[in-house]
């Protein structure tokens, strides 16, 4: 995907307003400022920013849309993929957790480059620290082996959570080492943006009977 397609699919897929579009680009020009002070993403994606971090955190919304209402939990946002992208494609309260400083600096400041600070709570923390609430969906991009992150965002979720957690060429190798441990709904999508990524989509997680 270019980076002209990226902006074509958010458009006709999504029909992202032109004020919406330009937040994005402002966003884009600190994430590269900022980029050169602290490692927030790959040098290899700086040229393919639209395609390899928008969409790829965009394409995440429509699998969304029969989700119950309530707040949206992203995981080791880093950057601020894919929740920071969620929260000014949708309506939704977006809770990014991120432990490092400088990320949880970065990701403020984000938020209200794309006008979304309003919705947006960074919990500066690591998420075994981070006070219990229901979480309607829960999403992790490069967090954590999917064992270990249904260990750690359990507690956040409830019958009805969607997670959806993006995931490399292992996605079917940590689904299954995962599922002796966990039950619930599971499906492999393909990611739009990587034909060697995966995205894991799952309802109805809870620990397996020992």
């Amino acid at each position: 995907m270019t980076e002209d397609e990226a902006r074509a699919w958010l458009r006709d897929h999504l029909a992202v307003p032109r004020e919406t579009e330009e937040r994005i680009e402002a966003f884009i020009a600190f994430l590269l400022e900022e980029g050169d002070k602290q490692n927030l993403i790959s040098a290899s994606t700086r040229e393919h920013v639209w395609a390899r971090h928008i969409v790829d955190s965009a394409q995440l919304v429509p699998k969304a849309k029969d989700a119950p209402a309530g707040p949206w939990m992203d995981l080791g946002s880093g950057a601020g993929f894919p929740g920071l992208i969620v929260a000014a494609l949708t309506d939704r309260p977006i809770v990014l957790v991120e432990s490092r400083r400088k990320r949880v600096d970065f990701l403020g400041e984000s938020a209200e480059i794309l006008g979304v600070g309003d919705r947006v709570r960074v919990e500066g923390r690591r998420l075994e620290t981070v006070e219990r609430f229901d979480a309607a969906v829960i999403s992790a991009r490069a967090f954590a082996p999917l064992e270990r992150l249904f260990a750690l965002a359990e507690r956040f979720s409830r019958p009805n959570t969607l997670w959806l957690l993006p995931k490399g060429r292992n996605a079917p190798s940590e689904l299954e080492a995962a599922s002796k441990t966990w039950q619930g709904v599971f499906h492999v999508e393909q990611s739009l943006t990587d034909a060697d990524s995966s995205i894991i989509v799952a309802r109805g997680v809870k620990r397996g009977k020992a």
